[in-house]
């Protein structure tokens, strides 16, 4: 497994493929902001727009390839005020479902925690839906919850459903 940071040009040319993994999560009932069915244009419009916070340093994004396939994906988003340059929020944890199960979240995880603990982030911030099974993940990777917040989301079939808010503090490298 090969875990690479995208700059914005790689990010562009990798679109289809980050489309088609938040696809295969969306269509396998992940609430990751979409509903269902979630067209392809509408996906891979979605990670090209994403290429400009890369860009500006706004956004951070990893992929995990299992040779030329690409299996997994997540960002660091860095917020832009001053008195919050501390932290950062994980977004778009995403596995694809045949690679589930053998470590590749934490993979991937980690990558960002040490990414951030490297740019000097000592705190980082997430949230997820309820009883998902990312919260197993989080839970054992030595998040702590923070709070649940109940009908904050609509899942991919459009029923509202809480969210579990979780951070975790760092060292800064």
């Amino acid at each position: 497994m090969t875990v690479t940071r995208l700059d914005a040009p790689l990010l562009r040319a990798r679109a289809g493929e980050l489309a088609d993994l938040l696809i295969d999560a969306v269509d396998d009932g992940a609430s990751l902001g979409f509903l269902a069915p979630l067209a392809r244009a509408a996906a891979e419009a979605w990670w090209r727009e994403r290429a400009e916070g890369v860009a500006a340093g706004r956004l951070a994004v990893w992929t995990a390839a299992d040779g030329d396939r690409l299996v997994g994906t997540v960002g660091l988003a860095f917020p832009d005020k001053p008195n919050s340059r501390h932290r950062a929020e994980l977004v778009k944890l995403i596995v694809h479902r045949d690679a589930r199960g053998k470590g590749l979240g934490r993979t991937l995880l980690t990558a960002a925690e040490e990414s951030a603990a490297a740019a000097g982030i000592t705190l980082l911030h997430l949230d997820t839906e309820t009883d998902s099974p990312a919260e197993h993940l989080y839970c054992t990777a030595g998040w702590t919850r923070a709070g649940v917040i109940p009908d904050y989301a609509a899942d991919p079939a459009g029923t509202l459903r809480p969210t579990t808010l979780y951070y975790r503090h760092i060292a800064a490298g």
